[in-house]
């Protein structure tokens, strides 16, 4: 039997242990867990309120003035869960609390000792940000905030910190909510004193809004009062996120109603807003908006402001606006737009029912009580027709204008035949010019330009007008015996002049005033009332009126300083002949003409004495010459006595036909005004070819 010998078996090999370099990752990753849980021991168990002297003693450093956390300090976590997205959803956010917060104010304010005071400041902070030195809070509450803003006479302000170096670290604000609380702004330069309260609502309403606020104080020694709603969180990241807002305003008797929205509120990027204006004059609302406008009647305006915050300046758009100014409706688009040397208000208003005394306080001329709505000092003299009331030429100029304004209708007395008006308004540093300002006036036009300087002390004015096509027979629409008159009146003057109202610059006007009717008819009852033939108008009115061939009516009045002298002054007809001479003081706004009629024919119970205008122009004098008037009158009582039918003889007029040089005169009145010297440059002439001043009307 043969044996088997078996080798000797060999052990199975060990398992193989884990290598060195995996220990050693091992035991870093354990090492960070337990360092990142002591972490969060200490940051769960630390009692923050011992950090309050360091953080004190930091702020009030770089503020340069006294900062407190005078209550609890504390941190809490925030699940980020629906706010972020992949692993950042599970890194929490800190947030962080602290209550009665305090800032204080230099020592030359007279607000109080604190500039601020917070009863509790709550911020929510995203950490993985910090890595690139970015500071992200996603929501910054305050509570019960007091904050005073207040300016000192000499220009310091309490709202401006000592400057530091530029920081590498940027602060990203995405949300900020508030709560009740309470703003006063002081200003002695701009005389603002005004408390603005907030509460918040107690729900929040279908527009957005979460708190309501109100005003009290005063501007410019003027009462403010208004109140409004907002949004309750301002969303300060988010573009297509817009806060709404809603204001009511007065300040005095000007009224600000604004509903609307905000989009982007951190930079302002752009305003859509319903806007309702009110107040006793367009020129009040300078001391709001800093834009320059004429003085109006009490007005009120609605329509759709647009404004859009631009790097290079801002952009405002009052568009589609409608109203009414005193008596007149008013409508168009305002274009605001900031810029460099001046900024420019541009645009085209209409008026469909434009009432002429409405245009009054434009030049002073409105009446006193008007004067007194409006808020101005009662300069008219009772003895003054002309408005002494002065242009405030300071603001003309802090901006630029170009309107365009029409009014198609204008609505006046009967005795006043304008029909329209249509201008364009420029303003450019300083000189406001009306190039053209034109009149639609009894069937025809008056076109005028008008040229003011007001970039000195006094203002120099530089006015032409050219009047065409003018209706007789509608020059007077209250005047029965002037409606089957025909023919046209032309006219041209240019004038230079210097002063701060229409008084001054007629009282020191220099130029010349031409007119001219040529061939037409006029009522002969005029004519037989003017050479004082007391038989014809009587049997005018009797047995009715005729109207008169008008061959020429040509006048040429020459002003040096505010003296009108007459020149020329003739109106020719078939049957008399009347020519004025004298002067016309427009400085001191008074007359002294001469009328002399001559009678062409027979004239029954003719005086046919001269007249005489005299006078001032708030009260006119008009009258026969007495003299020649009593020598004609005693002349036929005398002979009336001695022969009773030789009686009548003084008082009739038997003359013939009295050639004119008419011709010569339609001559002289075709040429264009030539301007007195003065210190300023005239207008340019006219040429007598475009003039329109012919002899075939």
């Amino acid at each position: 039997m043969t044996s088997v010998s078996s080798a000797p078996s060999t052990p199975p090999a060990p398992a193989p242990g884990p290598s060195r370099a995996l220990k050693i990752i091992a035991w870093c990753i354990g090492s960070l867990l337990v360092i990142l849980a002591l972490c969060l021991a200490f940051l769960l168990t630390f009692n923050w309120n011992r950090a309050r002297p360091w953080i004190n003693a930091r702020v009030s450093e770089a503020a340069g003035r006294p900062f407190a956390i005078r209550g609890d300090l504390a941190l809490h976590w925030f699940n980020p869960k629906g706010q972020e997205t992949g692993w950042h959803q599970w890194i929490p956010w800190p947030q962080l609390s602290a209550r009665d917060i305090v800032l204080d104010n230099p020592d030359w304010a007279k607000t109080g000792q604190h500039m601020v005071e917070v009863k509790q400041v709550t911020f929510t902070l995203r950490p993985l940000p910090l890595l690139e030195k970015r500071i992200s809070v996603t929501t910054l509450q305050l509570d019960y905030p007091l904050v005073m803003l207040e300016r000192s006479a000499d220009g310091k302000n309490n709202w401006t910190f000592p400057a530091s170096t530029p920081s590498k670290w940027k602060l990203d604000l995405q949300q900020l909510v508030l709560t009740q609380g309470a703003i006063r702004l002081l200003d002695p330069i701009k005389k603002i004193d005004i408390n603005a309260n907030i509460a918040t609502l107690a729900e929040t309403t279908k527009e957005g809004y979460g708190i309501g606020w109100s005003v009290k104080g005063s501007f410019n020694k003027t009462p403010v009062t208004g109140n409004g709603q907002a949004g309750a969180i301002l969303s300060l990241a988010n573009v297509n996120t817009t806060y709404p807002l809603a204001a009511s305003v007065h300040v005095g008797k000007t009224a600000v109603d604004i509903r609307g929205t905000i989009s982007k509120p951190r930079d302002l990027a752009a305003l859509d807003l319903r806007l309702k204006l009110a107040a006793t004059s367009m020129e009040d609302l300078y001391a709001l908006t800093g834009i320059v406008l004429p003085a109006t009647p009490p007005f009120i305006t609605e329509g759709h402001l647009i404004g859009k915050i631009l790097p290079g300046g801002n952009q405002w758009i009052y568009e589609n606006f409608k109203g009414r100014v005193g008596s007149s409706d008013l409508a168009g688009s305002l274009e605001y737009i900031a810029r460099e040397p001046r900024p420019l208000l541009k645009g085209s208003l209409v008026s469909n029912q434009l009432r002429l005394a409405d245009l009054g306080p434009l030049v002073g001329a409105d009446s006193n009580a008007s004067k007194t709505n409006r808020g101005v000092a009662l300069t008219q003299p009772a003895n003054k027709a002309l408005p002494t009331q002065q242009f405030n030429t300071a603001k003309w100029g802090s901006i630029d204008a170009d309107v365009q304004f029409s009014g198609k209708n204008i609505i006046r007395p009967k005795s006043l035949p304008i029909q329209n008006l249509q201008t364009n308004i420029h303003l450019n540093n300083s000189q406001l010019s009306l190039t053209p300002l034109n009149f639609g006036i009894a069937g025809g036009n008056l076109i005028s330009t008008i040229k003011l300087d007001g970039s000195g002390k006094t203002i120099k004015a530089n006015i032409s007008l050219s009047a065409r096509h003018l209706k007789i027979n509608k020059l007077f629409p209250t005047l029965e015996s002037a409606r089957a008159s025909l023919g046209e009146v032309n006219g041209d003057a240019a004038l230079t002049g210097t002063g701060n109202s229409i008084a001054a610059l007629l009282a020191s006007a220099n130029g010349e005033l031409k007119t001219l009717i040529n061939q037409g008819t006029m009522s002969k009852f005029i004519l037989e009332a003017a050479g004082l033939n007391v038989g014809n108008v009587v049997l005018t009115k009797l047995f009715g009126d005729k109207q008169v061939h008008l061959n020429c009516l040509a006048s040429n009045f020459g002003i040096t300083n505010g003296l009108m002298q007459t020149r020329t002054f003739l109106l020719d007809t078939d049957d008399a002949i009347i020519t004025v001479s004298g002067q016309i003081n427009l400085a001191r706004e008074s007359m002294d003409l001469k009328v002399k009629p001559k009678s062409k024919g027979l004239r029954i119970i003719s005086f046919r004495s001269p007249l005489y205008v005299a006078g001032t122009f708030k009260n006119p004098d008009v009258g026969v010459d007495k003299g020649v008037l009593a020598l004609k009158a005693g002349s036929a009582i005398a002979l009336g006595i001695l022969f009773p039918v030789a009686g009548i003889l003084p008082l009739v007029n038997i003359g013939g036909t009295q050639p004119t040089d008419c011709a010569r005169l339609l001559a002289e009145t075709k040429i264009k005004p030539v301007l007195k010297p003065s210190t300023h440059p005239a207008p340019a002439p006219v040429s007598s070819e475009t003039s329109g001043l012919s002899t075939n009307h």
